[in-house]
């Protein structure tokens, strides 16, 4: 990304111009990144957003346009906002931090880090609305894209949010975020050359309503695409949509290819469906499929199914590329770590808040996901520096640090896998989240930091 360090908040730089004003700049600070509850009421998140982040770390500097563009901000007094010694310093910016993070895919729950990041105070602080920005999109989109497949049930899911998303980059997020949780393919063309994601689509009413009638459209249609044929039958009269759909197919097998399916996009989908299927069935067509649209989501779908609803493919556009019924994850960023010197002792911070979901937990943090008979039976936030404790769980076969390397000292040490590999993995991971769809996994916080915690709390009280 270019000009990836000006992807932030104006209060980013203003505090770190606080730093180096005074001489705090370099002093070691350790920043979680997690978020609070889960989106949707689900069980759980897919953390997503991973490798765009990888992207604009790699291109996280100050060119001279960037530092002349800083340099050109006034303040309410209509003088500079920085001065010229902060602004050399930005140009001359390394970074030197250290970034730990879930890998994309991780089923990852509330108030567990998805990143750990410690280094140079003012480095960190500069970091956080980028962070933000990449994960908390990508992972809502992610665990939408999940609760849809699975209501799913192993049909076909489709990604068509393109026109509905919150811009180019927000339908590119969408569309990436969408396949990694677990649909099959996008509608977006851009994103299948930029991310190698399966694109699908066919015909929209407006090819309909080009032709004087609707049975001279689907002919005309399956002359110039005979291998990528998908009626919309609802343009005018469904039934009759149908109709005409089977007559072109048929057409199309007599010349040596295979029809698709129908599209339906309007009106009782169950109803319809079921119409189209005995219908096709009847004219010796059971491989057609029957698409499906019109505003659905996990809860349309899991209406349907349970309508008996004949439909093969699933087309989600609106209610998954914007997260139409939660639009934010709420992730944050906090510190919770504090040391003038390498050599010095830490000082551990604390956000309070009379609300108790807001507290965030102090320390250096690390979790561990403990493993019983190949599958995971609880997660322990514990602190990165000390030895895990482990009788929360009990037995187990496995303990895995969900926190790996990125970014040592600055430098790239982490190789993002294929988007295919990631989506893979990340099916693998709900799949053994099944039991805990709708709740209920165990988070543990280890003794020593919740009493740190209750400390930190009683001496601000």
């Amino acid at each position: 990304m270019q000009h990836a360090a000006l992807l932030t908040d104006l209060y980013q730089l203003t505090m770190a111009y606080g730093y180096w004003r005074h001489r705090m700049h370099d002093h070691e600070a350790v920043f979680h990144l997690y978020y609070r509850s889960n989106p949707f009421g689900h069980g759980y998140a897919v953390a997503a957003g991973l490798a765009e982040v990888m992207d604009s770390l790699r291109h996280f500097r100050y060119s001279t346009e960037d530092i002349q563009y800083l340099g050109s901000l006034k303040s309410a007094s209509g003088k500079a906002h920085f001065d010229e010694g902060f602004l050399n310093y930005l140009q001359r910016l390394t970074l030197t931090c250290d970034i730990h993070a879930v890998p994309e895919g991780t089923v990852v729950h509330p108030n567990t880090p998805l990143m750990r990041v410690s280094g140079p105070l003012l480095q960190v602080q500069l970091l956080e609305t980028l962070l933000l920005n990449h994960i908390n999109f990508a992972t809502l989109i992610a665990t939408k894209a999940a609760r849809i497949a699975q209501a799913a049930q192993g049909d076909t899911v489709l990604e068509f949010g393109l026109r509905r998303a919150q811009g180019p980059d927000g339908g590119l997020t969408a569309s990436r975020s969408a396949y990694l949780g677990g649909c099959h393919a996008t509608s977006n063309v851009l994103a299948g050359r930029m991310y190698d994601i399966p694109v699908a689509g066919t015909h929209a009413h407006s090819w309909v309503m080009c032709f004087d009638s609707e049975r001279e459209a689907f002919e005309q249609y399956a002359e110039a695409m005979p291998a990528n044929c998908t009626f919309l039958v609802d343009t005018y009269d469904t039934e009759q949509g149908i109709a005409n759909a089977i007559a072109v197919s048929r057409s199309l097998i007599d010349r040596g290819y295979q029809p698709l399916g129908i599209r339906l996009d309007s009106g009782d989908l169950a109803a319809l469906s079921k119409l189209a299927r005995s219908m096709l069935d009847a004219a010796d067509l059971p491989d057609m499929k029957i698409v499906a649209s019109d505003s659905l989501d996990e809860h349309r779908i899991a209406q349907l199914k349970a309508a008996g609803a004949a439909i093969d493919v699933w087309g989600i556009g609106t209610r998954l590329a914007t997260a139409y019924d939660q639009p934010a994850l709420g992730g944050v960023y906090k510190l919770a770590a504090l040391r003038p010197t390498p050599t010095a002792e830490w000082q551990y911070r604390m956000k309070l808040s009379e609300n108790p979901v807001k507290r965030s937990i102090p320390g250096i943090l690390q979790t561990y996901r403990y493993y019983r008979d190949g599958q995971p039976i609880g997660d322990l936030i514990t602190s990165a520096v000390a030895p895990e404790t482990t009788e929360t769980f009990g037995t187990y076969d496995k303990a895995e640090l969900l926190l790996q390397p990125i970014l040592t000292k600055g430098k790239p040490v982490y190789n993002p896998p294929t988007l295919a590999a990631t989506r893979d993995y990340s099916l693998a991971q709900q799949q053994l989240f099944v039991p805990f769809a709708s709740g209920g996994y165990p988070v543990q916080v280890d003794e020593v930091l919740r009493a740190r915690q209750n400390q930190l709390t009683a001496s601000n009280s």
